[in-house]
């Protein structure tokens, strides 16, 4: 019993001394840095692990697209004009955007002049029944219609299997929204109005 309280006294004594609570404090301190390190590596780990990474997920499963399924409709693109007591001046350029019979507002189209007027070096288009002020000429068709932005040049995206392919077309009238394209779509094709690169995974959004 002596001997064991002597050690004990010993020890004591080697706690006490100013050397050995230097050590004894440096290193808690060391352990407490490293059990948050610890703590901190973990929680970002785990971030990593739930975090939503758009640009990953593209690339492992490819990128979410909007689309439209084309199907030969009846549409109306439309062309702004303005007019002033029935008559409309146009450039040459879009002079091929009207013609007799052409609704615009609540009236018509009567006339489109093929020579230009000399005085204001424009073409005259006139009209019946149309109230002054800008109005829209509308082009009625049937094709098949996609968004301006989903054609890129002459060229539009189709959904094939999980792959976007360019495919060229054709196209006829447009106007701020929307082209009709009259050759290279069929019933049934799936075209990509998001942006998008020939070759590229993609997935349909739901």
């Amino acid at each position: 019993m002596n001997n064991f309280q002597e050690k004990l006294n010993t020890l004591g004594g080697w706690v006490r001394r100013p050397r050995t609570k230097k050590r004894m404090y440096a290193a808690g301190v060391v352990l407490l840095v490293a059990w948050v390190v610890f703590r901190f590596a973990m929680v970002a780990a785990q971030n990593r692990m739930f975090v939503f990474n758009p640009t990953r997920d593209a690339a492992e499963n490819g990128a979410v697209v909007e689309v439209m399924e084309m199907h030969r409709d009846a549409g109306v693109l439309r062309e702004p004009l303005s007019v002033k007591n029935n008559r409309a001046l146009v450039s040459g350029a879009r002079l091929g955007h009207f013609r007799v019979g052409q609704t615009v507002g609540d009236g018509t189209i009567v006339s489109v002049a093929q020579n230009i007027d000399l005085d204001t070096g424009m073409y005259v288009v006139r009209t019946r029944g149309v109230t002054d002020g800008l109005n829209m000429a509308e082009y009625r068709a049937t094709g098949y219609f996609i968004p301006t932005h989903a054609l890129h040049g002459d060229v539009v995206m189709i959904y094939d299997n999980g792959t976007a392919r360019a495919r060229t077309v054709k196209t006829g009238r447009s106007d701020s929204e929307n082209v009709m394209v009259i050759d290279g779509l069929g019933d049934g094709d799936i075209v990509i109005t998001s942006q998008v690169a020939d070759g590229a995974r993609v997935r349909m959004k739901k």
